[in-house]
């Protein structure tokens, strides 16, 4: 294999030569042996192994107290009940396994669905490939936006500059050319080379693959660095959400633990016994739950044509309040075709197509279709027109290009150098007709009055300019100026059909949807007005340059349209929308859409983006439909309810529980309940849980968007909790002073009651509505928790009971038990109607803060293109 540093020093002819490829590129038979020596294209740095998900498993700190404690009991001769734990342990482990292992393999595979192309030169044909069918060999051509897709030796180069941060941290591009660097030179300074992973800055090239997969320096540094992504909100909530349960269970263990040893009682019973309070306060299945409906809703996402790349981003999804979008191909078709070419007094104007093909970034194949460049580039060789502008000893095929000046965003413009058949040397310039116009000398009033008309008709238009010229090979900026109008080229792309409903799904939802387009602002707001988008404003480029930031975040709220608006200021614009406390969300597939998608709370692109743009995203759409991202924001949206559903019901019913069990620790001369029985009534009550992914959610709860509020989680706990031990006292003293209970008795209640109580009352804290009669439960919601409620009662009267430690019960129990739980579920309701108006109440009184808003939500900025490419 031929040496990255070896082929920089070498000169273009040697490096082909080398590789046995000339400029036709490899045949397809070639690229498949090459493929079968060298191997796809892609970097593997972190797999999926159910050794590594079982490990993680069995790291819980909790869950190795609990294992020793099973064993200290089984050496001090208490077998039974070191037999029960290990059982339940073993069980919940293996619940959290299987979950977290269909977790990581649904990541794998949405992974899979986010393809990366190049394009390639094979048997002398230039065609799109998938970056991993690279070999060592390959002749690829690089355009701005492109993510380098393997170490690659320049044959040519015009303007090309390549953003190696990834590599080298440095912030600015790095100039390339096709010319050998001198020798010793090549490990500092790989001028004539592009380094996989970087990004295309500036201008374009050709080059030869000469690396692939780890053998690149890209992959040589992947293989070997770990790079574990960053916290979500979602994972932030849950962080902040185990901090609080970590106190609650150390007071109470440690409490409970005290009073035990001061009663007197055995050390390892009072051990075991306050673990068990420890693992019962802690929703064990909290990873499971999660990892359930995350794994659910990315496959439902799927299925309607969304990629998460990663699963705990569906969440944040969810929380979106403001949509920044670009319009081509969003709010329109994005099927762009060529309309008509005009002079600078209206008139039909063969000459400004003509030219416009000469400064064009596309090229016809030999099967007449045009490759390479933009849409609009695209557009022009298939118009109407574009024949006979091509024809003739004037026509466009009759200029030879002598240089060019690629298309640069801060610019808006694209230029030329070229000589015509009869020897006249010009430059071509075309972009924005308002950065074309600044660059004209005398442009005439009609000009003016012509694009004026043509904006007003929603035309999406580029001008055309021309000046004579000495023969330039290497144009720059400086020379774009004195130009003479030639006349404006337009474009149709209509709105989408379906734009409006999509439109109006995402304002039900609560999300203000804004438009960031490079295009003139008044054919943006007349698309906008036609799909039933109400403008409040319009900000230009010029416009935000002049504001300051303070000035810029008073005029958000107000602007719908941002028009003509550079990639830096996309940023800023996403940036200060989030200063306000907003989450926001940035759509966009360009590679001047990337610093905007990092900057973002969610970035979207879609699946047809370049590289840099999917990579920079944390979702992908299939289909660039904002119906697409309504529906997904939905499933966001009710995957958090129903997590928090869990989150709810199971803090509140096992601090309750565990309350209980310290308050009885007071006044009782025996443990309330056994280690192994705790952890039995716990594992029953969270496998009832199990189905809440599946529940149905109330329409109100996704009309909004919803975030972590722990202190509302604590509030709950502290409300709730107590209700629930009211009624744990009250069979505590039933058994006792009514029914004479003995331990075994007295434990065997408590068992059946604790799990009955607590079980059944998920009906009521599913929904904020009256249950059953205004908010249904899923059918497994209906009937998991119930069936977990009665075998929970049916226990003490199987074979099993005596293991367990438990016995049978009067009727009279149960009886009463029946009274209870009524009572009980009666008074929950009253007081879930109460608690929830006083949050109402909360929160028109104190609204949340900008800093609490921020503070909760964490974002990803680095190292997505590592992740990805690693797999």
């Amino acid at each position: 294999m031929l040496a990255l540093s070896a082929a920089a020093e070498m000169p273009v002819a040697h490096v082909l030569e080398r590789l046995a490829v000339g400029d036709a590129g490899l045949t397809d038979a070639e690229a498949r042996e090459r493929i079968r020596i060298h191997g796809a294209n892609v970097l593997q740095t972190h797999r999926v192994t159910a050794l590594g998900v079982l490990m993680r498993q069995l790291r819980n700190p909790l869950l190795i107290l609990l294992v020793s404690a099973a064993a200290v009991s089984g050496v001090t001769g208490d077998p039974t009940d070191a037999a029960i734990i290990s059982a339940i342990v073993a069980l919940s482990v293996g619940l959290g396994f299987v979950n977290e292992f269909r977790s990581e393999r649904a990541i794998a595979a949405l992974h899979a669905n986010i393809r990366h192309e190049a394009l390639v030169t094979r048997e002398g044909v230039e065609r799109r490939l998938d970056v991993r069918d690279l070999v060592p060999g390959d002749i690829v051509a690089l355009r701005v936006g492109d993510v380098v897709p393997a170490d690659v030796r320049l044959l040519e180069s015009a303007q090309l500059e390549c953003d190696e941060a990834v590599l080298t941290g440095e912030s600015m591009p790095a100039a390339k050319s096709a010319t050998p660097v001198a020798h010793g030179e090549s490990e500092v300074d790989p001028s004539s080379c592009a380094l996989m992973g970087t990004i295309v800055h500036q201008g374009s090239g050709r080059g030869v693959v000469v690396a692939t997969a780890s053998q690149t320096s890209f992959g040589k540094i992947a293989v070997g660095l770990g790079t574990p992504p960053a916290y979500t909100a979602f994972q932030v909530g849950l962080k902040e959400f185990s901090k609080l349960l970590v106190w609650v269970a150390a007071i109470l263990t440690a409490s409970i633990f005290v009073i035990n040893i001061a009663l007197a009682r055995p050390i390892i019973d009072a051990l075991l016994f306050s673990l068990a309070i420890a693992i019962g306060i802690t929703p064990q299945l909290l990873p499971a739950i999660v990892s359930v409906s995350l794994s659910s809703g990315s496959r439902e996402l799927a299925r309607r044509k969304v990629l998460v790349k990663r699963l705990v981003a569906i969440e944040d999804l969810g929380n979106i309040e403001v949509l920044f979008t670009d319009k081509t191909g969003t709010l329109t078709e994005g099927a762009i075709s060529f309309d008509r070419a005009v002079g600078p007094a209206g008139e039909t104007s063969l000459d400004a197509l003509r030219l416009g093909l000469v400064c064009n970034d596309a090229a016809l194949s030999p099967a007449g279709v045009p490759v390479g460049g933009n849409p609009l580039d695209q557009a022009m060789w298939i118009g109407a027109d574009a024949a006979a502008a091509r024809a003739g000893p004037a026509g466009s095929d009759a200029y030879r290009r002598l240089g060019t000046l690629p298309f640069d965003h801060d610019r808006q413009l694209a230029s030329v150098a070229t000589v015509g058949s009869t020897g006249e040397a010009m430059l071509v310039t075309k972009g924005a007709p308002e950065a074309v116009l600044a660059r004209c000398r005398n442009t005439p009033e009609t000009a003016l009055r012509v694009l004026e008309g043509l904006f007003d008709d929603g035309a999406r238009t580029i001008a055309v300019a021309k000046r004579t010229a000495p023969a330039l090979t290497n144009p720059t900026a400086q020379d774009e100026r004195d130009l003479e109008l030639v006349g404006f080229l337009t474009f149709n792309d209509p709105p989408k059909a379906d734009a409006g409903a999509s439109i109006a799904k995402l304002h039900d939802l609560g999300i203000a949807v804004k438009v960031i387009t490079g295009d003139n602002g008044i054919v943006a707001a007349r698309i906008c007005r036609e799909i039933g988008l109400e403008i409040g404003g319009v900000l230009t480029g010029a416009e935000i340059t002049a504001l300051t930031d303070d000035a810029l975040s008073a005029r958000l709220p107000q602007t719908t349209v941002f028009a003509r608006v550079s990639p830096d200021q996309k940023s800023r614009i996403i940036k200060v929308a989030r200063r306000q406390g907003a989450d926001v969300a940035f759509l966009g597939d360009g590679v001047n859409d990337a610093v905007a998608l990092h900057a973002a709370d969610v970035g979207i692109s879609v699946d047809s983006a370049t590289d840099v743009a999917k990579d920079a995203a944390d979702i992908v759409l299939l289909d660039k439909d904002l119906g697409v991202l309504a529906d997904g924001v939905r499933e966001g949206r009710r995957i958090f309810t129903n997590t928090l559903k869990y989150v709810l019901m199971a803090t509140s019913s096992n601090f309750g529980n565990m309350f209980s069990a310290a308050g009885a620790s007071l006044f009782l001369s025996f443990l309330p309940m056994l280690p192994s029985q705790i952890l039995l009534n716990n594992l029953l009550y969270d496998v009832g849980q199990l189905a809440i992914p599946t529940d149905n959610v109330d329409p109100e709860t996704v009309a909004r968007p919803a975030a972590w509020d722990i202190a509302l989680v604590r509030r709950f706990m502290t409300v709730f909790g107590p209700v629930s031990s009211i009624f744990d006292f009250l069979t505590f003293f039933v058994m006792l002073q009514i029914l004479n209970a003995g331990h075994t008795e007295f434990r065997t209640a408590w068992f059946v009651e604790s799990l009955a109580t607590q079980t059944l009352v998920v009906f009521l804290i599913r929904t904020r509505r009256v249950p059953f009669f205004h908010s249904r439960p899923s059918p497994a919601m209906l009937i998991t928790p119930t069936a977990m409620a009665a075998l929970g009662a049916i226990l003490p009267f199987t074979p099993l009971a005596h293991v367990l430690g438990f016995t049978t019960l009067p009727l009279t129990f149960f009886l009463i038990l029946l009274a209870m739980v009524v009572t009980y579920l009666t008074l929950v309701e009253i007081a879930k109607n109460r608690f929830f108006q006083n949050e109402r109440n909360r929160v028109r009184r104190a609204p949340t803060t900008h800093e609490q808003r921020l503070g909760r939500r964490i974002r990803r900025r680095s190292g997505r293109f590592i992740r990805h490419v690693a797999g």
